[in-house]
């Protein structure tokens, strides 16, 4: 977004359309020769729609969405998780300013920084149309801000931007902007208390590799892996799977167990297929999770129980039956029918098992596919 952009988007003739072509087609908007500044109204009523279930409060106060700044935003639902609170934060990287918006009434003061000097004025706009008075937007890069900085904070928080000058996605701490491991001397000058957001593909043993004494939190929506999060220090190293709407699940990281809860597979004796979130997953903790409950080989696959499990982050399905993997068996069993397929540590894709079988997508049936123990098995749900 340019500055002639923003200048454009505070118009009131420009409010005024955005807010009467709030649920019209876009490109109808754009290709329109009667409503002022059409090509940026339609650009803005594109994202407040998106926006609309990811953003609703900004979506309710109309503000103002830069693609870019859009796509890299986290969800109201995901910024809702943040275990902060305090007299005053400082987020070193607030971009469209979400996180700092659903933290705001946790502290009395938050300091944010946008390096952006349009997206700075977009956030600070952004915050008056919601209600929020404080939070103070500063168009400041993170590292010159700490190099004079002499306030303390009670938390700081950073998500790095994750992209490359060349668009390429980024994951390692150290190639994301602002570094955030360089400036750690300075930002530990002013506070006792960090977290940082990281990319949902950052690895949970390098967040612990780089902050041995934290708490890492999985965060996942609708079993989509959103974000890592890591607050640091933590006098005793946690590791959560955060499963947004279906639960939490937390351990001691030295106390977590990831050997087989079970020695052989009784296909015939299990009656539950146990779906863990991709939050269990991702934090490794699928096996010291449901140990008790049901039984599981790694953090890879499916649990098993013989009795419905509750208080688990995990879908339950009741299985028909278990029959070793066989193309030709589910071919003859599902040629030409609709499909609902789930894979966990299977050496297929879904789209080769359909072809290969015939099957088409869909829900009529159902069916699991996985291996324990070098073996490939194919799981039919009621």
């Amino acid at each position: 977004m340019t500055l002639q952009e923003l200048e454009i988007l505070l118009q009131e003739d420009v409010l005024e359309a955005i807010e009467q072509n709030i649920d019209c087609d876009p490109l109808k908007i754009a290709l329109s020769g009667k409503i002022p500044h059409a090509r940026e109204v339609a650009s803005q009523v594109k994202y407040l729609q998106r926006a609309r279930h990811k953003l609703p409060r900004l979506y309710a106060a109309r503000g103002i969405i830069p693609q870019r700044a859009f796509e890299q935003s986290s969800s109201e639902e995901c910024a809702a998780q943040k275990h902060l609170a305090g007299d005053t934060l400082l987020d070193l990287t607030c971009g469209l300013g979400m996180d700092v918006a659903a933290l705001a009434s946790r502290f009395r003061r938050i300091v944010a920084l946008e390096r952006d000097p349009i997206l700075a004025a977009v956030t600070q706009e952004n915050m008056r149309r919601m209600g929020i008075e404080n939070v103070e937007v500063k168009n400041i890069s993170a590292e010159e801000y700490l190099a004079h900085c002499e306030e303390h904070f009670d938390w700081v928080y950073a998500d790095p931007d994750r992209r490359s000058e060349q668009g390429q996605r980024l994951v390692r701490l150290e190639d994301c902007s602002p570094n955030i491991i360089a400036l750690l001397p300075q930002i530990w000058r002013i506070t006792e208390h960090l977290a940082i957001k990281n990319s949902p593909l950052f690895d949970v043993d390098e967040a612990f590799r780089l902050f041995p004494e934290a708490q890492v939190e999985v965060i996942s929506l609708h079993n989509e892996c959103k974000e890592v999060m890591i607050y640091t220090p933590c006098d005793s190293p946690k590791l959560v799977a955060e499963a947004i709407g279906r639960g939490r699940y937390e351990a001691v990281r030295h106390e977590v167990d990831n050997t087989p809860t079970a020695d052989t597979f009784s296909a015939d004796e299990y009656r539950y297929l146990i779906i863990p979130d991709v939050a269990l997953q991702k934090a490794r903790l699928v096996v010291h999770a449901l140990r008790g409950k049901a039984d599981v080989w790694s953090n890879l696959s499916f649990g098993f129980a013989r009795e419905l499990p509750h208080d688990i982050v995990a879908r339950v399905a009741e299985i028909d039956h278990i029959a070793p993997f066989d193309v030709k068996a589910l071919k003859r069993d599902l040629k030409g029918k609709k499909v609902d397929i789930i894979l966990r540590d299977f050496q297929m894709s879904v789209d080769e098992l359909r072809k290969r079988c015939s099957m088409l997508p869909g829900d009529e049936k159902k069916i699991a596919l996985t291996r324990i123990a070098g073996k490939s098995y194919t799981i039919y749900l009621k």
